[in-house]
């Protein structure tokens, strides 16, 4: 009685101390219970039978169970050796070749300096909350993109949409890690063979090392560019077929999924370890490269371009859109990547501090990288005897392969040894992400078939990546890696994202995740968390997406459009990705026809941490806040409100 009078008396601290108290007391006489039938067994076990019976009984599921109880971190998962493996797969996965080429043309192409208006409001409001939330997710569930959505099982084929559009997006990725290695092979010849035309080029070739005007508007050519375009890729159109594959790009594919491969064999424990390389590594390089970018003569005229504002352009929308997809690409949010690595942690370990690290770094990455690229165009422009950066500046893999090689020929000191830093750096960061997204489709894999050795899974996924990616290697290969990047990458995890925010802030509901995340890291998130994720978030995601559909033209390559078979496979692949997500609301549906769909929106009962202790403090912890907020809420109107939009207070 005194208990109860209590609760009557007490304010909203007390309330929440007699809550916990009674609720941990009731969890003591519980588990004592338990631990004297459990005991009352064992005693049993040894009157009946002989010394063996009695190991039996002491090696009872209930004995089990208490011994993994004392570890709080306990579960079938591996985890990482320490935090700090975590924060550098994370670094190595998040900076990568979107950073460092895809960065600078966007910014250069949407309006130099007035980009990054738009870019750091969208890192605030969808980059860095969404990043977060995937990061509390996999921690507090110790489960892959898929297994998550025991949160709201409707949503199931998120997970499995996001799992097609990784792999899509990987076999094209370990495809510019091949151009990376090629180009790296390339550069430790005496003379750079990109430098020079060769005798067949004619006079439609100059060489890329020659100073002086050179006016690309004419049928003429850099040698840099007919390297890339006749000797590595030997491109021809897609209208005249795929064509028959370079061994030489095959043999440099094959090398770099066999590097994948490795740190993947044995899990988190080969991951984690070659994370300080895959991370640290780069920055070395890049450092370098930007003294030397910054000390070439008319270097400053090429980053005074880059960052010169474009101001008409902010309120453009697709310079908006621009600076969503270069967020995704660039932090890798909604690839699965992030929930898989934290999934790794230990449950109470610091994401939000890891979130902010990782989220800063790779802006600051970015703007180095484009410094860097664009110091050294300057260089480029200035030895040309051209005022003009644009003509100096290509897309894509023209930057990397074409207007950076171009510009390193004409380096009086030690080009090969620039040359080979740069290539260097482009196939670690390769490596860096291929781990990561190969390592998304690894684990649900495992966690589907948890007997089977990682090794094998790895093993696979690497074969199947490396078939697939062979038709990169083709003359007409960079048409078919453009038309995967736009239907397999962008729209399908534009898509998904949208859903995947609402599906935890407005089905999950926010007040529950909230809950989880107090929890878990002892802070309950501020009104900047809680106000992203439940509005602005999704509002500009869906408004995107809309954008996105409303004017989407045909996809070119080269100012040419593909073939109508092209486009049919393109649409093709954007529909599986897609169509994930209503086909296992009608499995998940068939699977349970005895619950109501409001059921099927609610999380399962395997929902909530895996480690049983943790997860029996995780439901008195629930329960404790479920009457709080009920108290809290009961007698105000104005409670509820403010509660709706901003959350009950500790």
């Amino acid at each position: 009685m005194f208990f109860f009078y209590q609760i009557l008396v007490a304010d909203n601290g007390q309330l929440r101390y007699c809550i916990h108290k009674f609720l941990v007391s009731r969890r003591v006489r519980s588990a004592a219970d338990t631990d004297s039938r459990q005991s009352a067994g064992r005693i049993k076990l040894s009157i009946i039978g002989d010394g063996m019976n009695k190991s039996v009984g002491d090696m009872d599921s209930g004995s089990v169970k208490s011994a993994r109880d004392d570890d709080p971190d306990a579960t079938d998962r591996a985890q990482w050796g320490n935090g700090i493996e975590f924060l550098m797969s994370c670094v190595a996965f998040s900076v990568g070749l979107g950073n460092v080429w895809r960065f600078p043309y966007t910014a250069y192409d949407n309006g130099g300096g007035a980009f990054l208006i738009p870019y750091f409001v969208v890192l605030f409001i969808i980059g860095k909350p969404f990043y977060y939330m995937e990061m509390v997710l996999g921690q507090f569930t110790s489960r892959s993109c898929v297994d998550i959505w025991s949160a709201s099982p409707l949503f199931k084929g998120i997970g499995y949409g996001i799992a097609i559009s990784v792999f899509s997006v990987v076999t094209y990725y370990c495809a510019l890690m091949a151009l990376s290695m090629f180009y790296l092979v390339a550069s430790f010849q005496s003379e750079l063979p990109w430098s020079t035309c060769n005798p067949e080029w004619g006079d439609e070739c100059v060489d890329s090392s020659s100073t002086g005007s050179f006016n690309r508007t004419s049928s003429k050519s850099s040698s840099a560019e007919l390297y890339f375009l006749r000797v590595v890729l030997n491109e021809s159109s897609l209208q005249n077929g795929l064509g028959t594959p370079s061994w030489r790009l095959v043999l440099c594919l094959l090398a770099s999924w066999i590097a994948v491969y490795i740190v993947l064999s044995r899990g988190v424990k080969s991951t984690g370890k070659a994370a300080y390389f895959l991370a640290l590594f780069p920055y070395v390089i890049m450092i370098g490269l930007l003294v030397r970018a910054v000390t070439l003569e008319g270097a400053s005229k090429g980053i005074i371009y880059l960052y010169s504002p474009t101001w008409s352009k902010i309120l453009d929308p697709s310079v908006w859109y621009a600076a969503v997809t270069q967020a995704f690409f660039s932090l890798g949010v909604c690839f699965g990547a992030v929930t898989m690595y934290s999934s790794y942690n230990n449950f109470n370990h610091n994401v939000t501090r890891d979130c902010t690290i990782v989220t800063s770094l790779d802006l600051c990455t970015s703007l180095i990288a484009g410094t860097a690229i664009f110091g050294i165009l300057g260089n480029l422009a200035h030895e040309l005897g051209n005022d003009d950066i644009s003509t100096v500046v290509r897309a894509g893999t023209g930057l990397a392969f074409i207007s950076y090689p171009e510009a390193l020929s004409k380096f009086s000191v030690v080009p090969q040894l620039f040359s080979v830093l740069f290539f260097l750096m482009l196939f670690v960061l390769g490596v860096g992400t291929s781990v990561a997204f190969s390592g998304v489709v690894i684990s649900i894999i495992k966690d589907d078939f948890p007997n089977v050795d990682q090794w094998k899974i790895a093993l696979g996924v690497s074969t199947c990546g490396f078939l697939v990616g062979i038709i990169y290697c083709t003359p007409s290969g960079q048409y078919i890696l453009n038309l995967v990047d736009y239907f397999g990458g962008t729209f399908i995890i534009v898509f998904l994202a949208s859903f995947e925010v609402v599906a935890i802030s407005w089905v999950y509901g926010i007040n529950n995740f909230m809950d989880d995340i107090e929890f878990m890291v002892g802070n309950r998130p501020s009104i900047y968390w809680r106000f992203c994720w439940s509005f602005l978030t999704p509002l500009m995601l869906f408004t995107i997406l809309i954008y996105f559909l409303a004017t989407m033209t045909p996809l070119t390559y080269n100012n040419e459009t593909y073939p109508t078979a092209a486009y049919a496979v393109g649409w093709t692949l954007l529909v599986v990705g897609v169509i994930q997500f209503p086909i296992w609301i009608i499995i998940v549906k068939m699977k349970n026809r005895d619950k109501s769909w409001l059921e099927l929106l609610k999380p399962t009962s395997d929902w909530g941490p895996k480690n049983p202790k943790k997860r029996r403090e995780w439901m008195d912890f629930k329960e404790s806040r479920r009457i709080i907020r009920e108290e809290s809420l009961k007698n105000s109107t104005k409670a509820k409100i403010i509660a709706t939009l901003f959350g009950v207070q500790k």
